[in-house]
């Protein structure tokens, strides 16, 4: 027996429940009439899997929607503000009309050009109802069963599809993650606190987007695209989808262009391509934020657009972000995506995908791009959380059984296009936080198998004062030379052993009493190298400093220099180079190269300020 509810502003007299029920009764229906204070005006009437809505704010819904649709249309299409609410109302009256002349037709009514004409009252069927007034009045519906933490329960809908955009209740988006015999699972994305049990969900058809643009740069949205600064609102013309298929192979080109992070240790060491997935591990408070921050500021200039998501991070520490970022003048060319920790999973899950559809936006404009997912931890107990409030099965660690799937999909989308396709580039720097060291967890081996390399940074020596804390045993990158510049593959080739020995040494020294002279000349000279990579945060090198340090570290021009002198060494080395060799130095900036000829320049240079230097 089918259960049909009457939803209206005022009571029904007896007269129209007879013939409301005489135009929709095929023998088998019971039903319900509701007078409720939600319906402005008319009445609304649903089996539980389709509705008709005659009120007056689904009506204003629909020219709502269609005048911002219009409105969008004609800002890309260069026409002035000024015209488009005439042009809104011109247009809407055309489809109006368009829908009551094809309404007319289909009840056999004569259509007389030219005039309005007003559909005649007769027995009305479920398949006879389409539009009335130019707006749609059939959906497909469903009603909430359940609701709890932003995950919602409906019956119904049963066309939805996957991944698709509903509306519940007239207020709120939510995007379908389930789908069972009678019922779908979907995750609220918007006007969560207003959904209640037996409320109405409608399907959208549409698959959900976010705005995306020059418009974002130096701004500061949350997942759906809504401004959080303060500042101005925007309005866009660009919509790019969430979830979108990676760049195939076909469509992809070599990484082979350095992203320098300002960072000596990792420009030497674990060079990152453009269009390289680079994981930065570690656990909490070792600084993996802060090398993300250092590579971001070291973008100034070089035409590189940085997309920065925050999932589940306290707004403060945002905030102080967003200060620092702009304080170096590094806010201009980037967008911050912010899920906060007190919004809710369904905002968090869905954060690095909104993140990602930004910065594609400038990858396929041919653009270089960098994406920090700011971390995939939080973002795992996010999906982790929705997916056992879907009811879905769990596994280890009470993780999905896709949550392998869910990280593989997002990165997968960083590349390089080829110069095919205009050779823009997007290269991500996921991380990922750690428990106690322990790499081989669920998550980090995961995602470790996933990226091109990672940035381990190790508690240890953080706490000893070697800031980046970068463990070089355990950090790697796959990419490897081809990432680097010419001068940073000549020099740096032996100091990662020479850092490697040093490490292994220093714990054999600790058990014995006597060192032979060249354990403890090793063991010196380690020690100086740690002390000459180590680098406050926020203070990039430029690629012809990091070149000139490298040029005295690994030709051991510090052997003499005392450890706590090192730092200084540098810095007045630098200086000296750039006062009494400028054109060299502006070749090394130039082409990132060193030749033989300016190898031996910069050699005897070096040797003078050795000498003299006290």
């Amino acid at each position: 027996m089918r259960e049909i509810t009457v939803k209206s502003a005022t009571a029904l007299t007896s007269v129209q429940k007879a013939k409301l029920e005489g135009a929709l009764s095929q023998g088998d229906e019971v039903f319900y009439y509701i007078v409720s204070d939600d319906v402005i005006g008319g009445l609304s009437i649903t089996d539980g899997s389709r509705v008709l809505d005659y009120t007056a704010e689904r009506k204003s819904t629909i020219i709502k929607a269609r005048a911002e649709e219009l409105a969008k249309r004609a800002l890309k299409d260069g026409i002035k503000v000024t015209e488009i609410p005439e042009l809104i109302k011109k247009k809407l009256a055309e489809l109006a009309k368009e829908a009551l002349e094809g309404e007319a037709t289909r009840r056999g009514i004569p259509v007389e050009k030219g005039k309005d004409y007003v559909p005649v009252d007769g027995k009305l069927k479920w398949e006879h109802i389409s539009h009335i007034g130019g707006t749609p009045l059939m959906e497909e519906c469903g009603r909430v069963v359940s609701v709890q933490d932003g995950v919602v329960h409906i019956e119904g809908l049963n066309k939805a599809s996957y991944g698709e955009l509903i509306t519940i209740a007239r207020t709120g988006y939510a995007l379908v993650m389930k789908l069972a015999e009678n019922e779908v699972g979907a995750i609220i994305l918007d006007g969560a606190d207003s959904v209640e049990y037996g409320d109405i969900a409608f399907s959208t058809g549409k698959i959900i987007e976010v705005p995306v643009g020059e418009e974002l740069l130096g701004r500061v949205v949350d997942p759906l695209g809504n401004i959080l600064d303060g500042g101005m609102p925007l309005l866009f013309t660009n919509f790019g989808k969430i979830e979108d298929a990676a760049p195939r192979i076909i469509d992809r080109g070599k990484v082979n262009e350095p992203l320098s992070t300002g960072i000596l240790a990792i420009d030497s060491m674990i060079p990152i391509g453009k269009g390289q997935r680079e994981l930065i591990i570690g656990d909490r408070q070792t600084g993996k934020t802060a090398i993300a921050i250092d590579t971001i500021i070291n973008q100034k200039g070089k035409g590189t657009v940085c997309v920065y998501v925050a999932i589940g991070q306290r707004m403060g520490a945002v905030a102080s972000l967003v200060k620092t970022l702009s304080d170096n003048g590094a806010l201009a060319y980037t967008v911050i995506v912010l899920a906060a920790a007190s919004d809710n999973a369904p905002l968090q899950y869905i954060a690095p995908y909104s993140g990602t559809a930004i910065a594609e936006y400038f990858m396929k404009n041919g653009k270089d791009v960098l994406i920090v997912y700011d971390d995939l931890t939080k973002h795992a107990a996010a999906y982790r959380t929705v997916s056992l409030l879907l009811k879905r099965p769990s596994g280890r660690e009470a993780f999905p059984g896709d949550i392998f799937y869910i990280h593989s999909r997002l990165l997968e989308r960083a590349a390089k296009l080829s110069q095919k396709l205009g050779g823009g580039s997007l290269t991500a720097l996921p991380i990922i936080e750690t428990q106690a060291g322990d790499i081989s967890a669920y998550i980090p081996t995961n995602v470790i198998s996933i990226t091109d390399g990672q940035i381990y940074l190790e508690n240890e020596l953080f706490k000893s004062g070697q800031r980046p804390a970068v463990n070089v045993g355990l950090s790697v990158s796959r990419v490897g030379g081809s990432a680097q510049t010419k001068i940073m593959r000549k020099l740096s080739s032996t100091m990662r052993l020479d850092i490697a020995h040093y490490r292994e040494l220093q714990i054999f020294a600790q058990f014995g009493s006597t060192l032979d002279h060249n354990t403890k000349e090793t063991l010196e000279y380690g020690a100086k190298i740690c002390e000459a990579i180590k680098q406050n945060e926020y203070e990039p090198l430029s690629l012809p400093e990091e070149g000139l340090y490298l040029f005295a570290i690994v030709n051991r021009y510090l052997k003499y220099t005392p450890i706590n002198r090192v730092k200084a060494f540098l810095k007045d080395y630098y200086s000296y180079v750039l006062a009494n060799a400028r054109p060299l130095y502006d070749r090394i900036r130039d082409t990132g190269d060193l030749t033989a000829a300016d190898s031996d320049e910069l050699r005897k240079l070096t040797e003078t300020f050795v000498e003299g230097y006290e």
